[in-house]
């Protein structure tokens, strides 16, 4: 995604959103995640998230029991992606082998918000090259759909350029979502974060499961 596109997204995603996000320190008291918290979300976390069936990299069909059976970092976007994806995936993967040296194994996963062009063995090729455990995941327009509305983002096919119908790009949110085992999800991350500092706030959901 081009920056112009990029701040399309942003901007389109953040109106979407109002409602919904508060960027601001607290929780509940009964909250097992509290100390780990940056952000609130309206309504508690579980407006966020939910069932999803997909289809996995190796051409499984799969639901959101079958992904998240472990701690999981979610991110949406295509493979065609010129910038943002491949950073924010590549970020990703550099959190997750940080967790994995401290002995914590966390899944990468990368839903495909393009699914005419991303074919479970583009997903595959794709995601092989960021990280061995990273897992593709597409599907049909409605079952795409329906996984975006469960976690509440935002993604637009663009007009594609005159004469090359497969060359389009999609806008969409650049947020990655932390999901846990029985939790669903917990918190969300801005791509300004550092793979470190993901590492570490990611570490904290897990030792306070």
């Amino acid at each position: 995604m081009t920056r112009t596109y990029a701040i399309a997204a942003v901007v389109a995603i953040l109106g979407l959103l109002g409602g919904v996000y508060y960027m601001t320190i607290g929780s509940a008291p009964d909250d097992q995640f509290a100390q780990c918290r940056t952000g609130k979300v309206a309504g508690g976390t579980s407006q966020i998230g939910g069932p999803f069936t997909l289809v996995s990299e190796t051409g499984e069909t799969v639901t959101d029991t079958d992904v998240i059976d472990k701690p999981t970092l979610i991110y949406f976007g295509y493979t065609f992606c010129p910038d943002v994806c491949p950073l924010d995936n590549y970020r990703n993967a550099q959190a997750v082998e940080i967790l994995e040296e401290r002995g914590e194994i966390v899944k990468p996963v990368f839903i495909s918000v393009d699914p005419a062009r991303d074919t479970p063995e583009v997903m595959a090729e794709y995601t092989d090259n960021l990280h061995p455990r990273m897992l593709g995941l597409t599907g049909s327009e409605e079952q795409v759909k329906a996984a975006s509305r469960a976690y509440r983002t935002f993604y637009e096919k663009q007009a594609p350029a005159e004469g090359a119908e497969d060359y389009y790009l999609v806008d969409h949110t650049t947020m990655t979502y932390l999901t846990l085992p029985e939790h669903g999800f917990v918190e969300f991350f801005q791509r300004s974060l550092g793979p470190e500092q993901m590492a570490d706030k990611v570490q904290c959901f897990v030792d306070a499961m």
